[in-house]
């Protein structure tokens, strides 16, 4: 595994990273991420291929590319105990072969404390200002390879949401402690198209980052974290200097400062307590919020504290353009149930699910027959260990199971009518990505590990009867999701049936006008996958609730870059009889409203918005300016309307507000005047802007909210 940081502004960064391929499972005498020789000949080859073709093209920063930081591993000390010594000398080899690679930039290990010099170890996680040992050698500079932002979500879970204030305060409090780089894992939000997500992953991949899943700006975090990284600009030069003064202001209070001496000094104060703290520091007193960090750039005036923001906050919409919903717009192809005659892998035991596929297909049929002297109700059993599984007794469909996240192991137990005779056993495996983490990868079974059937009278045991097995859909072979591939089935109009799942389903639509990101709305499915001009946008499973019974993801991107202007071929696989094609749409997202809540204790923004861009080496910061609010459409948008408008002590925030008992009767007209048919606009939080002031002696705030048409 070898990741690169490419540069970004203000030294933060994004990352590149590769993953282990499936046919590594099939090396014999493998054993992944130890002091294994299959395993080390192809990682070294690998590293070496990777290497050799980013110094082709002068990437690398000793090269004058963007590349500065290289990563040999991922976070093995949370795998490596398990290997014991062979886990420490892989370690030493790893190190060993980074350093022959000779890339001219340094080289990291991110969680790994006895990262052997001169690899730097690292630190990931969303807390590294506060849990970082810090660098296991004084010539090693403290850096936060991965500041997870959020998290990746899985089905079943509610996505973790990360404040833009607790972020800024740890990156704020790490720098604090002389950390030298932080990269933000993930800055931009991405889409795990076709099969690619990991297991239990939903698609969508870490939306609530700074940009989104689609490259919207995510505010306030986008804005708020732009802040930080220009007031950490202001301080530059007392930050370089390499002098460093720790003072404690209180139990749980502390003073940073940096600099030379009186001219060039800028002062970080941390308030680690939940609860607001007034100290002293150079003779100044300052106000401190709960959990939060100052930013003094002048060892004087406060330009920036984490725990106030001036960023906006935004909403994102959807808006559908296209409905789907009537059934002449859909065909129909269903998936038939294959008997063991029509088999062509044989076995005498239950198969493993991912050695069998060999990760071509997400789908495993494994089928057997048996003699029933009478008909009889009875009852199916199957301890599987996996993602989810569908069961089918002489080609009826009886039932479905899953596990989850956490717990893959489950029993699916239906109740079945046998025939007098012969009888014919389905079962039908599905993966939902690979395992992606831990160790002995190589090691993991997934599949059915026991099967029997209760009869009333006795009990029968399948785990040795000779079982044939199909992997893959017969939709998936012909690349019904495909123009020349839909034609080799026989497709039927739709009708409303739920009496078998496995169903294909195709229409087509044209794109909507505009260069709003697009969405397909699959709110009315069950689960399955989706594909339009033959490209998979992922794996959906809609019916698998969160513990508030939200699906975990009904929106998938569409990229545009994936779309005709017309007739685009949509092809949705429903593994499920609930699936509903007939209320799916295609949206478009876009930013539609804006607001801002900024008390007048706020500093003023460090940066406008109405600078196209940021100047590094003139930066300067006003400090005798009013804090104000700043409101901005996207392109192509001006503020149509204002929905709300209070100066004073609103009550609440942007997401639920009303008017407060100190209430300025003229914010609305003044916010109107300042922003109505403009693309931006900034309305200082001050009485004097207001006409007055006629609640003195309370900390008053404006908050707006505003429609962008």
């Amino acid at each position: 595994m070898v990741k690169h940081n490419v540069r970004g502004i203000l030294g933060f960064s994004i990352t590149h990273c590769r993953g282990l391929p499936f046919w590594l499972h099939n090396v014999q005498g493998i054993v992944f991420r130890t002091d294994n020789e299959p395993f080390k000949y192809h990682m070294k080859r690998y590293a070496k291929m990777i290497v050799k073709l980013m110094k082709s093209e002068n990437l690398y920063a000793s090269q004058g590319g963007p590349i500065i930081l290289s990563q040999i591993e991922n976070e093995y000390g949370m795998v490596g105990r398990a290997f014991r010594q062979e886990g420490k000398s892989y370690v030493k080899w790893t190190a060993k072969l980074a350093v022959e690679l000779d890339t001219g930039v340094p080289w990291v290990m991110c969680k790994q404390d006895d990262a052997p010099d001169p690899l730097v170890n690292a630190c990931n996680g969303r807390q590294c200002g506060e849990t970082f040992k810090g660098p296991n050698s004084p010539n090693k500079p403290a850096i936060w390879t991965e500041n997870w932002t959020s998290f990746y979500q899985t089905y079943g879970e509610e996505p973790l949401i990360r404040s833009a204030e607790d972020i800024a305060f740890h990156v704020a409090l790490f720098i604090a402690k002389n950390g030298s780089f932080v990269n933000y894992y993930m800055y931009h939000g991405g889409t795990n198209f076709g099969r690619n997500a990991s297991q239990f992953v939903i698609t969508s991949y870490y939306d609530q980052a700074p940009l989104d899943e689609y490259g919207l700006l995510r505010q306030p975090k986008w804005g708020h974290l732009k802040e930080l990284h220009a007031a950490v600009k202001l301080c530059e030069e007392p930050l370089l200097s390499g002098l460093q003064t720790t003072i404690s202001l209180g139990k749980l209070q502390t003073a940073f400062v940096f600099g030379k001496k009186a001219n060039l000094c800028a002062a970080i104060l941390v308030n680690q307590d939940k609860c607001e703290s007034t100290v002293q520091f150079r003779n100044s007193s300052y106000r401190l919020s709960p959990k939060s960090v100052s930013v003094l750039p002048d060892c004087k005036n406060v330009a920036f504290n984490t725990a106030k923001v001036n960023a906006q906050y935004n909403t994102r919409t959807r808006k559908a353009r296209q409905n789907l919903s009537s059934p002449q717009m859909w065909e129909e192809f269903t998936e038939t149930v294959p008997s063991f005659s029509e088999t062509s892998i044989r076995s005498e035991s239950l198969l493993e699910h991912m050695n069998t596929t060999q990760d071509t297909s997400d789908y495993l049929w494994q089928t057997t027959r048996f003699q029933q002297s009478e008909g009889a109700p009875s009852v199916l059993k199957v301890n599987h260990l996996g993602h989810a599984l569908h069961a089918f007794v002489n080609g009826r469909f009886i039932g479905s199971m899953h596990g989850t996240f956490k717990a893959h192991r489950f029993l699916l137990e239906k109740n079945m009518s046998l025939n007098n005779g012969t009888n014919n056993l389905a079962l039908l495996s599905v993966m939902v990505g690979l395992p992606n983490s831990g160790a002995h990868l190589e090691r993991r079974v997934v599949g059915s590990r026991s099967v029997k059937i209760w009869n009333g009278r006795y009990q029968l045991y399948f785990n040795n009867y000779s079982w044939g097995y199909q992997v893959g859909l017969k939709g998936e072979k012909f690349h019904v999701y495909t123009e020349d591939g839909s034609a080799k089935v026989q497709w039927k109009q739709y009708r409303d049936s739920k009496s078998q799942p496995l169903t294909w389903y195709k229409a087509s639509f044209d794109t909507p006008e505009g260069e709003d990101p697009v969405a397909l709305n699959l709110g009315s499915m069950g689960k399955g996958e989706a594909w339009v001009n033959g490209q998979s946008i992922g794996r959906y499973w809609v019916s698998f609730h969160t513990y508030k019974g939200n699906p975990s993801q009904i929106w998938y991107h569409i990229p545009r870059s994936f779309l005709k202007p017309n007739s685009n071929l949509l092809v949705i696989l429903e593994e499920e009889r609930e699936g509903n094609p007939l209320g799916i749409t295609i949206d478009t997202v876009s930013v539609t409203e804006v607001c801002g809540h900024v008390s007048n204790t706020n500093p003023h923004p460090v940066i406008s918005p109405r600078k196209k861009g940021l100047n590094r080496k003139n930066l300067t910061y006003r400090y005798d300016r009013k804090p104000k609010v700043q409101l901005q459409c996207p392109t192509g948008r001006k503020i149509s309307k204002i929905l709300f408008a209070s100066f004073g002590t609103p009550n609440g925030s942007c997401g639920s507000y009303s008017i407060g008992s100190c209430h300025s009767p003229n914010s609305l007209a003044v916010v109107q005047k300042a922003c109505l048919k403009k693309s931006r606009c900034s309305v200082p939080v001050w009485s004097k802007t207001f006409g007055g002031d006629s609640c003195p002696h309370t900390v008053k705030s404006l908050l707006v909210r505003a429609q962008c048409s």
